[in-house]
């Protein structure tokens, strides 16, 4: 990563597009902690956090859902939650388990079955609502509509924008960059490690060079 220079406001849903080794979960799993900063810095609500723990990153309220989910397969849906709650001054475990469980119905019904027993959409799920489970202030979500059906991706859709309308900021790295660019408020390309391309979704969305280097053609 080279040279990458973004920011993300209250609320708003921001795009990392770009195609396969371009730096997108590399850019995430430094955000974390996960990676290791040589240069450059990141701030969380005006605090450095460069070079900071991951896990005290995760209790200052930055969520990670990771690609593929990495849920635990041998852990029920509720035992999967457990493991993503964040005990401090906030909400109640049951608050949020309420939320994961409003969020996605099926969860509840499911929530005595074993990871392993639901099926990808349900898993990209719970991936999605362990995250949650840390209150997260920003919510950095790396491939979710991975290997789903078309109506399991347009249901993870409308929660990405429902947790943005809650005030969740909400950090979106996504292969399909029509999808990405619908919904982000802003987004940004990265090829190699470079940012080459920044602005309002919708209108990168229209830009012929992109459209030519990113979208199907039909």
């Amino acid at each position: 990563m080279k040279g990458v220079d973004l920011q993300l406001y209250d609320g708003e849903v921001v795009a990392i597009v770009g195609p396969n080794g371009a730096g997108k979960t590399t850019l995430l799993r430094t955000i974390s902690g996960l990676v290791t900063v040589h240069a450059g810095e990141i701030r969380f609500e005006g605090e450095r956090i460069t070079r900071t723990p991951a896990h005290r990153i995760a209790r200052r309220g930055i969520g990670h859902c990771p690609e593929g989910r990495r849920i635990f397969q041998r852990l029920t849906v509720e035992e999967n939650l457990v493991t993503g709650f964040i005990p401090r001054r906030g909400r109640s475990y049951a608050d949020l388990r309420a939320q994961a469980f409003a969020l996605f119905p099926i969860l509840a019904e499911r929530r005595a079955s074993y990871a392993s027993r639901l099926s990808g959409g349900q898993q990209q799920m719970l991936a999605v609502a362990r995250s949650l489970m840390a209150e997260p202030r920003l919510l950095m979500l790396d491939e979710p509509s991975l290997g789903l059906a078309p109506l399991v991706v347009n249901q993870i859709l409308e929660i990405v924008l429902k947790l943005a309308e809650s005030g969740v900021s909400i950090m979106l790295v996504e292969q399909k960059v029509n999808f990405a660019l619908e919904i982000c408020d802003y987004a940004y390309v990265l090829e190699n490690g470079y940012c080459t391309m920044a602005g309002p979704g919708a209108k990168l969305l229209a830009d012929p060079l992109l459209r030519e280097a990113y979208l199907p053609k039909v």
